[in-house]
């Protein structure tokens, strides 16, 4: 196979300039920010957790450093549930039957996040423990 043939009519990924990687990555990743608010009630819970979490940041947190190190708990659950629901929509896309390695794989990616939001919770609940 020749050079650029697997990219007809593109630029081949190792000869691509900067923009010509980074513009089309950036509307790749819009896409899938429109994708998973559509169709993921879970994803959409965990941004409004995240937005409501902002009233306590900004009236407790006295520093940036503060505020950064409460942020980042809800950052990774909104990340995690990003992974999560890209793991069940490609293990949907698989097959519609079940299968047991499909559980397996849908159940880590539930762990996952459940991890992230014991996280979060600690983080808020030793925080707030050290303001009283």
């Amino acid at each position: 196979m020749g050079k650029g043939q697997c990219f007809p009519g593109k630029t081949p990924p190792s000869e691509q300039t900067w923009v010509e990687h980074v513009l089309p990555a950036i509307a790749y990743s819009l896409d899938g920010l429109k994708a998973v608010w559509h169709d993921e009630k879970a994803f959409r819970l965990v941004v409004t957790e995240t937005l409501i979490l902002l009233v306590p940041l900004f009236l407790l947190a006295g520093t940036w450093i503060e505020r950064s190190l409460l942020l980042l708990p809800s950052f990774l659950c909104i990340l995690t549930e990003l992974l999560n629901s890209a793991i069940e929509n490609t293990v949907d896309r698989i097959s519609d039957e079940w299968h047991p390695l499909a559980k397996k794989a849908k159940d880590m990616g539930s762990a996952a996040q459940c991890v992230a939001q014991i996280f979060l919770f600690l983080v808020w609940s030793f925080y707030i423990s050290s303001l009283l």
